[in-house]
This record gives structure tokens, sequence and C-alpha cells, in this order.
């Protein structure tokens, strides 16, 4: 026990706790899942006491918070990667964006489970309302990049919004259940020949 004090003590005076036990929270999560998720387990895989993370994070919903927030981050940026490799056109874009979309939740599956399908984030906590209305907004911008027009202005429009949203959102999970594998026999296509496939069905919710 006074091992983990003073780990707990040199974490807290080089301020990296926080950050420490957010990586340990992640690899937890994607390990047990959200409804074994615990303190005690986060302590235990960061090496510090039981007591610790309660500086930091009041309960476990506060961490899981916390999680979906740097999830988002996260899953903008994935998608944004994508589309810096891809080309200017607007649909190719919104492709890409569509398949950072799907590469994201299949390198953290139980993170984008969190995000999109747990009630146990507080979704009126500030940051997190902040970054999830920044990844729909991102969409938004996508799609009215694709007409040249505001989708906000025009609810037709919207229409396309939740559409692709629908689509990219219904691939990930199916891909993450493996549902895919025969319907689309994914699993004998390189990497190119996939992004082929996933971008012709992202782009159907815009008629291509």
């Amino acid at each position: 026990m006074a091992r983990n004090q003073s780990t707990d003590k040199k974490a807290y005076h080089h301020g990296d706790l926080r950050a420490e036990l957010l990586r340990a929270a992640e690899a937890v999560l994607e390990e047990n899942g959200i409804e074994a998720f615990s303190l005690r387990a986060v302590a235990k895989r960061a090496g510090v006491s039981h007591g610790a993370p309660a500086h930091h994070f009041t309960d476990v919903n506060g961490f899981l918070t916390a999680l979906a927030t740097i999830g988002y981050e996260r899953f903008i940026e994935t998608q944004n990667a994508r589309q810096r490799s891809a080309d200017a056109d607007p649909r190719a874009q919104l492709a890409a964006s569509g398949l950072g979309y799907i590469d994201f939740a299949l390198e953290s599956p139980a993170l984008f489970q969190l995000m999109f399908s747990s009630q146990k984030p507080d979704k009126s906590d500030k940051s997190l309302a902040a970054v999830a209305d920044a990844a729909f907004d991102k969409l938004v911008q996508d799609i009215g990049n694709v007409h040249n027009s505001n989708p906000r202005e025009n609810p037709a429009m919207m229409r396309d919004v939740m559409a692709a949203w629908a689509i990219v959102h219904g691939l990930a999970d199916l891909m993450i259940a493996g549902r895919t594998v025969r319907a689309l026999q994914l699993g004998d296509m390189n990497d190119s020949e996939r992004d082929d496939v996933l971008s012709d069905l992202i782009l159907r919710s815009i008629g291509k």
C-alpha cells in the first residue's frame, strides 16, 4: 500500500496521473466492456491505490464521460486523417470521412459503443457535448460541400445527412459484429478493394 501511495504522490507531483488513469481506463473498457468497467480495475491497471481515481473522477460515469470526450476527439482526427489522404473532390472527401468513421469503430469498438450507444456518459457535460456536436457538424459540412449548400437550411438535404450517418454507422456496427464478411466478401479483398466497396456504399446516401 505504501508503494502505491508513493506512486500516487509522484504522479500528482508531475501532473500526469489523470492522463495515466485515462489510458488505463480505456484499456479496461476495451478488455472488460462498459458494464464491467470499475474504478478498482482502473486503479489496478494504473498501478495506483484504489482511492486515487476519486481525486480526478467522482465516479464511474465521470470516467466514462471523460473517455467518451477523448473518443470523439480521436474519432474526428481519424476522419480528418482519411480526408487528408483523399482527393479534394467533395464526394471523395465524404467517402473518406466515412472510411475514417469505420476505421475508428474497428480500432476501438468498446469506446465506439460508449460514445454512440451507452447512456452512461453525461451528455450534458459541456466538453462532451461540444466535441459530439463538432463530430455532427463535420458530417453536415461534408454533405454541404457535396451540394454546395447548407443542409441546415434545407430539410431535404438534412435527410442526406441522416442517410449518410445511418449507412456509415450501420456498416461500422455490422463490421464490428462480423456480419459483413459473407455478404460483401471483404475478407477476400485487399485494403484498397475494401475501401472501394465501402466508399460505394457510403456514397449511395447522396445518390452517388
